[in-house]
């Protein structure tokens, strides 16, 4: 029996700095496909050395952009991988054994989140960073909801549960990365509430700083990793207040 065809698809806006160490790790698909939006820099030029499969426009929200991206895929299975995140060898491997004989469904894969030269391992959730999510799927197994920031899933087949070994994802440089961020995360966010009606009000996003702080701080750790996590906690408990004031 011949192996399952394997998709890697690589979503980017203006990623030179980036997309090269991204694609040079996805040599062991079968096919590698790159959604160029809105690209000013030489991120077309980079993607060009790696595949001929490019596809260009513009998307202003972000689910109809990845659904591009993966509707241009043929493999039977698509890993979603982006800019900033890396692939390495171990993971390659295990994605390459697993959908070998896997029924038509999708995969959770963890990341391994960087600040910096650190490596953050407590503390993400409450829409500030992800410990593992669906990057890897059956083609038509799963589309994106069309927001602009952290849009939802539809999943459709088996759920094949967690892959053991991690992503490595570059979240951030450092604080100044961290803000730039929140700023962008939250003026999109603003959008996608204005676009759907659903702003809510000042005392329940007040009251989700407490709530979302606590959360990534004391519940899921982030006081284990010092000043970072205290930051982490800090960005996700202001990301519903800024916004619903912007």
């Amino acid at each position: 029996m011949s192996r399952p065809t394997l998709s890697a698809l690589v979503v980017c806006r203006d990623e030179q700095a980036n997309l090269a160490a991204c694609l040079e790790r996805l040599a062991f698909a079968d096919e590698i496909v790159v959604v160029l939006d809105r690209c000013t820099d030489d991120s077309k030029a980079i993607a060009a050395r790696y595949t001929n499969r490019l596809i260009e426009g513009a998307w202003p929200i972000q689910g109809d952009r990845r659904n591009a991206g993966l509707d241009a895929c043929t493999g039977a299975w698509i890993l979603e991988v982006d800019c900033d995140e890396r692939v390495g060898p171990e993971l390659a491997v295990e994605i390459r054994a697993r959908i070998a004989d896997a029924a038509p469904g999708y995969f959770h894969v963890p990341f391994d989140n960087y600040i910096g030269n650190r490596l953050v391992r407590h503390g993400w959730g409450a829409a500030w960073g992800v410990r593992s999510t669906v990057r890897l799927s059956a083609r038509g197994a799963k589309r994106w909801q069309r927001q602009r920031v952290h849009p939802g899933v539809e999943l459709s087949g088996r759920d094949h549960g967690r892959l053991t070994q991690a992503m490595v994802h570059h979240v951030d440089r450092d604080i100044s990365d961290m803000l730039h961020r929140l700023d962008d995360y939250t003026t999109r966010r603003a959008a996608d509430l204005r676009a759907a009606g659903e702003i809510g009000t000042l005392a329940g996003n007040i009251r989700r700083i407490f709530t979302r702080f606590w959360k990534c701080y004391v519940a899921r750790q982030g006081y284990r990793e010092g000043p970072y996590g205290f930051l982490i906690a800090l960005m996700a408990g202001l990301y519903p207040i800024l916004s619903y004031l912007k």
